[in-house]
């Protein structure tokens, strides 16, 4: 299992000190998240100031970009890297879509989607093999691409396409159209072995690929202090407060708390909602402990589901350095 770390909300001054740590941290992967700041600008400096450690958008919102601005991004950043790049993809949801960028909710997110990789694809193809860009679906009609446009050829072509999701319509998907598929934090083992592994399965067999095809990376809750589980319930009970999200609450039988955190969003008591969250779903959402069992803890839940993981609290090189060592160590593979 490959042990990989996410970017704080830092600014873009602060990302070589961090990548380069990382680095000789021993991690597998950075992850750029898009919450903050935009996850291609950082990735550009962790490509620039490392050498062996692969990074990626952990994850870039696809529905805020058309396929050509991805395109030309990570077309760059994997011949900067040498190959080192993973575009990691996800929705958002309706509400952030429409109301933060602007721009329009398709009436099949996992088509809308879908395209966008196809679409992906056919750019890199084109300007790859130099074959024309001809792409025509639902969403998008691509068929321009004049040589002052085309970047040309690179090295490392194939960019690994992961996408995000919480549901099985985006896992059925991953299993069908992409290298990876990234775990939300919001789920748990038996979500995760019950209900998303089997649908990325169904998809790979529809299209004809193998379960194996696909990765899984999760970013996984774990909390060793007090503080650390107050933030971890805080965390659970706004992914849980999320309509679309109840499916992963339903299969415990917490449907009924899911509508009460609803409610209470809805009504802007985001203090409250904590409280919902008891020692019994802390702990299925969360690996709890001392930070000398949080290894074990992972190893125990998520050993033989996962092909990467990552934790929930981000990398700050200087802080708690031996916890990172010693769940490195303990690990990766």
């Amino acid at each position: 299992m490959l042990i990989d770390a996410s970017l704080p909300p830092a600014g873009l001054r602060d990302i070589p000190a961090i990548a380069r740590a990382a680095e000789q941290a021993g991690f597998s992967a950075l992850w750029s998240p898009e919450t903050m700041h935009d996850p291609f600008l950082a990735s550009a400096l962790i490509a620039e100031y490392t050498t062996r450690l692969q990074f990626g958008t952990g994850i870039a919102v696809a529905f805020a970009r058309s396929p050509a601005t991805m395109a030309y991004s990570a077309w760059d950043l994997a011949e900067a890297s040498q190959g080192r790049f993973i575009l990691g993809l996800g929705t958002q949801v309706k509400a952030h879509i429409q109301r933060r960028f602007g721009m329009p909710w398709p009436d099949s997110p996992v088509n809308k989607l879908r395209e966008q990789i196809e679409a992906l694809r056919a750019f890199w193809r084109c300007w790859q093999e130099n074959q024309p860009l001809d792409f025509r679906g639902e969403y998008y009609s691509l068929s321009l691409m004049s040589p002052f446009f085309n970047p040309g050829p690179i090295s490392h072509p194939h960019i690994p396409i992961y996408i995000a999701g919480v549901n099985t319509g985006l896992a059925r998907l991953a299993g069908g159209a992409a290298d990876g598929f990234l775990v939300h934090p919001f789920h748990t083992p038996r979500y995760l072995r019950e209900v998303l592994l089997p649908a990325i399965e169904q998809g790979a067999i529809k299209a004809g690929r193998s379960r194996a095809d696909v990765h899984i990376a999760a970013t996984v809750f774990a909390a060793a202090s007090p503080f650390e589980r107050q933030f971890v319930r805080q965390q659970i009970a706004f992914y849980a407060s999320t309509p679309s999200y109840r499916p992963v609450m339903a299969l415990h039988g917490w449907g009924e708390q899911a509508e009460q955190l609803s409610a209470l969003a809805a009504r802007g008591r985001w203090g409250d909602m904590a409280d919902l969250i008891d020692d019994e779903m802390l702990g299925t959402f969360a690996v709890l402990g001392e930070e000398a069992q949080i290894a074990e803890g992972l190893a125990e839940r998520y050993g033989g589901l996962l092909d990467r993981l990552g934790l929930y609290l981000p990398f700050q090189p200087g802080e708690r350095d031996e916890f990172w060592d010693r769940l490195l160590s303990a690990l990766s593979a």
